[in-house]
């Protein structure tokens, strides 16, 4: 099967069922959903979720946050993991938008990137998330499932990973590709024991297809 029918039947399988996809970390605007961004590396979003509520009641804006210490900072972020460099890129983000951005989120990913905390993930989440930029971030998650279904073909980084799907994934769907990967493999194609049995991608999914061959030659 040639990539691009891949691909296509990749799109049409997510877009039957989840048509409407979005990130989940809650957020009701651009400082919400990058303080949360930064605060899920290597944290799950429902342990960022419980977090945020009270951190945003404190701090609801990079105006608050930029002037509050790393220390306050801290106590509302230390059940999250590395809660330390966190408080400190936390701050100095939003020093850098308030001093630098007038207050404002940059939106290209480059200039993103300049941001303490935030790494080429990070700015591809919210520039894709934000402002539906053509851009589509690698995690564990869409690393993982991308390799298996046979998406990208010997990627050994993120970036590598990255740039074979913006190779066949039509820019408009970029956005919603990032969330069909992502949900997919926390739900279905899981890390340790992917639920083939619930997914409709099988006849096109190398791992899938590789694995039954072995199950044939025991």
């Amino acid at each position: 099967m040639k990539q691009e029918e891949k691909y296509q039947k990749v799109i049409e399988y997510f877009r039957s069922k989840m048509p409407v996809v979005t990130t989940e970390l809650n957020h009701r605007n651009a400082y919400e959903l990058i303080v949360a961004v930064i605060l899920s590396a290597q944290c799950t979003d429902r342990r960022v979720n419980l977090i945020t509520p009270a951190l945003f009641e404190h701090f609801p804006d990079f105006k608050t946050l930029a002037k509050a210490t790393v220390e306050e900072i801290f106590q509302f972020i230390k059940s999250c993991s590395y809660p330390n460099n966190k408080a400190k890129h936390l701050k100095a983000m939003a020093e850098m938008v308030v001093n630098e951005f007038g207050g404002q989120l940059p939106e290209d990913p480059e200039i993103l990137q300049q941001l303490p905390g935030v790494g080429r993930k990070t700015a591809n989440v919210l520039a894709s998330v934000l402002h539906r930029k053509p851009v589509i971030a690698v995690d564990t998650h869409v690393f993982r499932v991308s390799k298996r279904i046979g998406l990208v073909k010997n990627a050994k980084t993120p970036l590598s990973c990255e740039k074979q799907l913006m190779l066949y994934f039509p820019p408009e769907v970029l956005a919603d590709a990032h969330h069909w990967l992502i949900l997919h493999g926390r739900y279905v194609c899981m890390a340790r024991k992917p639920n083939c049995m619930a997914c409709g991608l099988t006849q096109i999914c190398d791992y899938f297809q590789e694995q039954k061959s072995k199950d044939k030659l025991q």
